[in-house]
């Protein structure tokens, strides 16, 4: 199967196209060093939160800003030959850590800017902009060289300031049409069952990556904290509760309004009928919890070849091999932790850490305490894979080395096109949240749920964003067009953290930690063998291990 054929970035479907970031652009360019002003004139152009009216997003002038936003330029690009793939890859890693930095500088001087917002422009916005203008370049000369170089690729280095707005409504946070609730949780069982059923009615519409950027309902990671008084950290070493107007123990998030009593939230699980040619059956694979604590701050399928490309830490499970250098070939004689030793399958997903006041190990490490991750990594009490068939058809086989990621590490900014973080707490499975981290009552855990793509293009293992060489299936179970049903990965992670705000998920610094930013990370490596045995016992409605 090939790896590596590329497939288009984006689609006639995408609000915000290249050529109106440039418009945008030029408007900020022509205030010149207005700072906040210019920065609000860009983001009414497409690029502030939510996806909100002129109007709303024009409040963010004179407001406690709480982070930066900016085009994510790996969406924004079209296709991109293969022979580019590297330089490419190696530029838009390298744009994540302007960010990186430049949210560094806004959060150490982030008291002066509300004094001085003109300092934004001079001191963060304008470096950054001039930056990622030169990674941009650089990118379209690398595209240029195999093919046509992208028209207004430059509209793409301009930023902005945001606030982060989840003080004001939605309480309750959002549920959305169940969003990844179908994934095959428990519905409330709390019995680490996974609902033998099908995970496919995600009700994401995310398979092609279209509009990962821009999506309606950007507003997911609004309504999550203020985020005034994020850049204190102070009193980090007295253990109390990070969620009482602290900002996190980093001082970039959570807030406590990112956090809702799951108790508060009605049950929102939706799944799709099964039909006569349903694949019924199941096959689970045991690959631990991580008990070895494997991390590291790489993503070898966004990031291939650059350390800390995540600027989070992940867990990984089965495969140990994974780090930002391993090839295919790496992978296939690799270790595996899990029990079936055909499956040399890697499963990584960002940590889980207690805020506490603790340090961890990585405190002063690359995704740890240098990005802004900090708190006690926990350790899974549970980890359950499972896949599962498609209520309409039977599946087919996977191709090896397929690379799958599911949800949006960047969903805050980006907004929720992409997104599919699911949390809820043993026992209330049958209530999903994206946008909120659940509160549990005592003796609930906390629970992760990523239900992966399960629709395969039928020819390559990866493409140019990473998402359009996999999809969702529809609303009815079905694959879209051109695409064949494969056994979907239903992951679920379940954590003892003690109940209440406290805990917080690793991101990058100016994703402020927020829940709809979880996300999951998948590439298979099952041996032929164990991949027909998974294969026959859906289709045959049985159940495996």
């Amino acid at each position: 199967m090939r790896r590596t054929a590329r497939t288009p970035r984006t689609s006639r479907k995408k609000r915000s196209s290249l050529a109106n970031r440039a418009i945008a652009a030029s408007a900020a360019l022509i205030l010149g060093g207005g700072g906040l002003v210019a920065v609000n004139v860009y983001a009414s152009a497409g690029e502030g939160p939510s996806g909100s009216p002129p109007t709303t997003r024009a409040q963010n002038t004179g407001r406690q800003m709480s982070t930066i936003d900016c085009p994510d330029a790996g969406n924004e690009l079209p296709d991109v030959p293969e022979q580019a793939r590297p330089e490419v890859d190696r530029e838009l890693a390298a744009m994540d850590t302007q960010i990186t930095d430049a949210y560094r500088q806004f959060a150490d001087r982030k008291e002066q800017i509300s004094r001085d917002p003109g300092l934004a422009e001079n001191a963060v916005l304008g470096p950054l902009r001039n930056k990622r203008t030169a990674s941009l370049d650089r990118i379209g000369i690398a595209i240029g060289r195999a093919g046509e170089r992208p028209a207004g690729i430059e509209g793409l280095a301009g930023c902005s300031l945001r606030a982060d707005d989840s003080a004001s409504g939605n309480p309750g946070g959002d549920a959305g049409d169940g969003g990844n609730s179908s994934n095959g949780g428990d519905g409330g069982s709390g019995d680490g069952g996974q609902d033998d059923g099908q995970g496919q009615d995600q009700g994401q519409n995310q398979g092609q990556g279209d509009d990962q950027g821009q999506g309606d309902n950007q507003g997911q990671g609004d309504n999550q904290g203020q985020g005034d008084d994020q850049g204190q950290g102070d009193d980090q070493g007295n253990g109390q509760d990070p969620g009482q107007g602290q900002g996190g123990q980093g001082g970039n998030g959570p807030e406590p309004s990112d956090f809702v009593d799951i108790q508060s939230v009605q049950p929102n699980v939706q799944r799709p009928r099964q039909r006569r040619g349903a694949s019924r059956g199941t096959f689970t694979t045991d690959c631990g919890r991580n008990e070895n604590g494997k991390f590291n701050p790489d993503n070898v399928i966004v990031a291939p070849g650059v350390s800390n490309g995540a600027h989070h830490m992940h867990d990984y499970i089965g495969n140990q091999a994974n780090d930002a250098f391993a090839s295919d070939d790496d992978l296939a004689n690799g270790a595996t932790t899990c029990r079936n030793q055909g499956d040399r399958s890697t499963y990584y997903w960002p940590v889980l850490r207690l805020q506490n006041g603790q340090d961890e190990a990585d405190v002063n490490a690359d995704g740890g305490g240098k990005d802004q991750n900090v708190g006690e990594i926990q350790t899974p009490s549970q980890v359950t894979l499972k896949f599962v068939g498609s209520p309409v058809s039977r599946v087919t086989a996977m191709p090896r080395f397929l690379r799958i990621i599911t949800g949006d590490a960047k969903a805050f900014t980006n907004g929720d096109a992409n997104a599919n973080a699911s949390w809820s707490c043993t026992g209330f499975e049958d209530r999903q949240l994206k946008d909120k981290y659940p509160i549990c009552p005592e003796g609930s855990q906390v629970v992760r749920t990523f239900a992966f793509q399960n629709c395969w293009d039928g020819q390559n293992t990866d493409s140019a964003n990473h998402r359009t060489h996999v999809a969702f299936a529809q609303p009815n179970g079905r694959c879209p067009n051109g695409f064949r049903a494969v056994p979907q990965l239903v992951q679920r992670i379940v954590y003892d953290v003690p109940p209440g705000p406290g805990f917080a998920v690793d991101s990058f610094p100016e994703q402020l930690h927020k829940p709809i930013t979880d996300h999951g990370d998948f590439i298979n490596v099952f041996d032929q063998r164990l991949m027909k045995k998974m294969v026959r016992c859906i289709n045959d409605g049985r159940r495996c291990r």
